[in-house]
Formats: structure tokens, C-alpha cells, sequence
């Protein structure tokens, strides 16, 4: 027998059952630079009673812009992308490898979910694989792509990633959105139910892209600030519109190559990594905020990806306290708020504080004060740090005063209680800053802290 036209064919019939993921992977990856791995394992599907080529899944390891990653693609065209225990086995077998050469991972995700027949066998492999990937968060980035419908074990796989990337086609789902959609009595596209926009409460790291060459790019600009913490870049630029108004925007536009994580949820809080004067952090900027469960978990979510990375902590804060609804007092808000500061206080790298709007009660102690944990503590000369918001302020300070309009008593109030050089008098700021030189400060003391 011929062996080498044997491989020949074998090839070529594996290729054609996994036409199309290939050409994904191609497409997210540096030209010609994917191995395959255990290409040739397959086991019988006892229910269709038709081989599983490959066990359904594609694995291996590439370059993306040059960085090496192990890559993870679940095959559509074999039993609906669905896992089985053999199909898991095979995915836990790359992220060990992933965990050995400390090297990320890449999932391209569309399934159906579990394949038919196997019953015990198939939850098995599944709490394998899912232990794995959870060992795996904080020692090694993972990446997930939403490349289709995916549903069941398979979405509880991208919830463990750092990053999970959605197109207009991608459909994330515990379970069939047709199930969902009827169980709500409701007749919704499948995109209403597991879409980006419509998964703004599942609190993901989620980036909507167009296309694989998105994801690829994204990929490298997050692999560039993991990687490589510290470049070149200018040191002493100033930002005059921040003067004219410190609002968000005008923040984010003082930080450098930007990629914001999760941005269908809760978007009064960017969270972003980035670069400020060449030094990659994690900043969390604030919108005029009002604390309630879903905003704090994802700050907790992304003070904890900077612990597991080691990148610098900023928060800008323009928080005036926690939300005032019977919804946010019958929540896990206050649960959150433990979360978060047990995690800051793990953040061993840099941690910098800037009340850019205002900072009030819970707004001031989580993400300011010093006594929480933060090396350096800047307020904006346009800033306000108080003890209540300015309308709260004025009831309670001026609770007696019956001839002034409450208009006029929030404004004494903000003006002899929450100017921030009563803080800086107490000793708890490191410095007020006229706005427009704020990046130079954070340069200089991100040298200081990271060098």
C-alpha cells in the first residue's frame, strides 16, 4: 500500500469536512504559519453512526502579528459543531499545552451544543474541559470568537475568556434563543436574544468587530500592551481641551491605542487598556456614574484582569455615590463592593486615582481614597469631592436655611464643601492639577511606580 498517497487522501478528506473553519483560521492567522495538531483523531458517533473527523474540532498553534497562539476552532460542519467527550478531551489536550509553554488561546466558537447518544460520557469531557479553562484564566490570555450560533456548554466557554469578540452573526446563548424567545412569549430573531447588543447584562468583555481581520488586529493591540508594558512615546504632551471640559470623552482621548472591553454594558463605565506615555495600563473611566450592582461587578471584573496581568490600575472618577433605587438595595451591590475591594487590595503593580468630575461618599471611598490602596491620588482643579452630592449636601447642611432657592444652597454647598482643596488640606491628595497637564502627571508618576 501506498502510504504516502494514503496520508494524501486522509488529508484531503479531512480538509473537505473542515472547509470552511479552515478558512477562519486562515483568516485570523499569520499566511501560512498554522500547524495542525491531532488531526487524524476521530471516534465513532454512535447515534448518526458516522465518524466525527477530526472529533469536530480543529487544533493547533499560529502566529497572529507575529505573537504565537494555540488555536481552538470548533467545526460547524461536523455534527453542528457539537462536543462530545472526545471532542473535549481534544480541546483540554491544547490548553494544557497552552499552560505549559504559557503560550494564549484562541477559541473560534459555533455550536450547537452537545452531540446526541453519549449522555454521562459527554458531561464528563465537558467539566474537564471547562476546569481547564478556568485553571487557565490569569496564567494565559484566552480569546474567544463568536463565529456563529453558539449555544449550551459551548457559551459557557467564552463567559471564562478575557476577550470575546462578536459579529453581526453572532449568536451567544445558554440555550436555543427559539426556546428563550417562546418561554418570554415573545417571537424575537435570534440576535435580540444572544446578539452583542442584547447581552449588555451578562457583564462579558465583549468587542464587536466586523470581520476576522478586526479580531486579528485587536488581538495584536492587546498582545502589544500585555507583552511589551513599556515603549517609547512623548512624555510631555498637554491636552487643552480638557480645560475647556473634563468630561469622558476628553479623558479618553489623553489615552493612547485604546481597546475597550466590554462595551454593551454598563457604558457610564469605560474600561479600557491602553497606553499613557507608552506605559500600558488598565484605566476605568467614569461618565457621571451612580453605583449599582452591574457597574461595580464589571469594575471588579476589570481590576481583577489587571491583577491577573500586571498592568497599572487608573481609575477617573466621576462618581457621585451609589444609585438610590429599592432595585439597587435589593441587589448584590453591596456584595460587589466587597468583591472589588478584595480584589484591589491584590493589585500589587500600580495603582493611581484622578477625580476628574466628582467624587462623593461611596464614589470618593472606592476609587480614590488613599486608605483603600492607591499610590497616588490627583483631583482636576475642576473637580468636587465631597461628602454627599451637591443637592443631598445642601438638604442636610442647610436643612434650617429658608430664604435662599435650592439651586443657590447646591451651589454654597459645592462651593465651601466640596472644592478639593479641603481634601488636599487633609492630606489626602497628592496634588491638585489644572487640567490640561494631567497626562504629564500620570506619565511622571507611572515611571516612578513601573520603572
Amino acid at each position: 500500500m501506498d502510504k504516502i498517497k494514503q496520508l494524501r487522501e486522509r488529508k484531503a478528506t479531512l480538509k473537505k469536512a473542515s472547509e470552511n473553519v479552515r478558512a477562519e483560521i486562515a483568516a485570523l492567522t499569520d499566511e501560512d504559519s498554522f500547524v495542525e495538531l491531532a488531526a487524524f483523531s476521530f471516534s465513532k458517533d454512535n447515534f448518526y453512526h458516522e465518524d466525527a473527523q477530526g472529533e469536530g474540532v480543529v487544533t493547533g498553534f499560529a502566529t497572529i502579528g507575529g505573537y504565537p497562539f494555540y488555536i481552538v476552532a470548533q467545526n460547524f460542519e461536523q455534527s453542528f459543531g457539537g462536543l462530545s467527550k472526545a471532542n473535549c478531551e481534544k480541546i483540554a489536550k491544547t490548553l494544557n499545552a497552552a499552560e505549559k509553554n504559557a503560550t494564549p488561546v484562541v477559541y473560534l466558537l459555533h455550536s450547537y451544543g452537545v452531540r446526541v447518544g453519549e449522555g454521562v460520557n459527554v458531561l464528563e469531557g465537558i467539566s474537564e474541559l471547562l476546569l481547564k479553562a478556568t485553571q487557565l484564566k490569569g496564567t494565559v490570555m484566552q480569546f474567544a470568537v463568536v463565529c456563529g450560533e453558539v449555544y449550551g456548554s459551548s457559551a459557557a466557554l467564552a463567559s471564562v475568556c478575557d476577550c470575546v469578540f462578536f459579529t453581526e452573526k453572532s449568536t451567544l446563548a445558554v440555550t436555543s434563543p427559539m426556546v428563550l424567545s417562546a418561554k418570554e412569549g415573545k417571537n424575537l430573531k435570534k440576535e435580540e436574544v444572544g446578539g452583542y447588543n442584547a447581552l449588555g447584562n451578562a457583564l462579558l468583555p465583549a468587542i464587536s468587530v466586523k470581520n476576522m481581520g478586526e479580531v486579528a488586529s485587536h488581538i495584536m493591540r492587546i498582545s502589544d500592551l500585555i507583552s511589551i508594558p513599556v515603549i517609547d512615546a512623548k512624555l510631555n504632551e498637554s491636552s487643552p481641551a480638557l480645560n475647556k471640559k473634563a468630561d469622558a470623552k476628553a479623558v479618553l482621548g489623553v489615552l493612547e491605542n485604546g481597546v475597550e472591553l466590554g462595551g454593551n454594558s454598563c457604558p457610564e463605565v469605560k474600561t479600557v487598556l491602553c497606553r499613557i506615555g507608552g506605559i500600558a495600563v488598565a484605566a476605568a473611566v467614569f461618565d457621571n456614574v451612580k453605583l449599582n450592582s452591574g457597574n461595580v461587578k464589571k469594575l471588579r471584573n476589570f481590576a481583577e484582569f489587571a491583577c491577573c496581568y500586571g498592568l497599572p490600575f487608573i481609575t477617573f472618577v466621576d462618581c457621585t455615590g451609589v444609585e438610590e433605587t429599592m432595585q439597587s438595595n435589593n441587589s448584590a451591590l453591596l456584595k460587589e463592593i466587597c468583591e472589588y475591594l478584595s480584589i484591589l487590595d491584590t493589585i500589587d503593580t500600580a495603582k493611581i486615582a484622578v477625580v476628574t468630575g466628582r467624587a462623593a461618599g461611596l464614589g470618593y471611598s472606592l476609587f480614590a481614597a488613599k486608605s483603600v490602596g492607591f499610590d497616588y491620588t490627583y483631583a482636576l482643579a475642576t473637580s468636587q469631592i465631597s461628602l454627599f452630592e451637591s443637592q443631598t449636601g445642601a438638604e442636610i447642611e442647610y436643612a434650617n436655611e429658608k430664604r435662599a432657592k435650592k439651586e443657590e444652597l447646591q451651589k454654597l454647598y459645592t462651593e465651601e464643601n466640596a472644592d478639593p482643596f479641603h481634601a488636599a488640606k487633609g492630606g489626602y491628595l497628592d496634588n491638585i492639577i489644572e487640567p490640561q497637564f494631567l497626562k504629564q502627571y500620570l506619565v511622571a508618576s507611572l515611571q516612578t511606580l513601573v520603572g
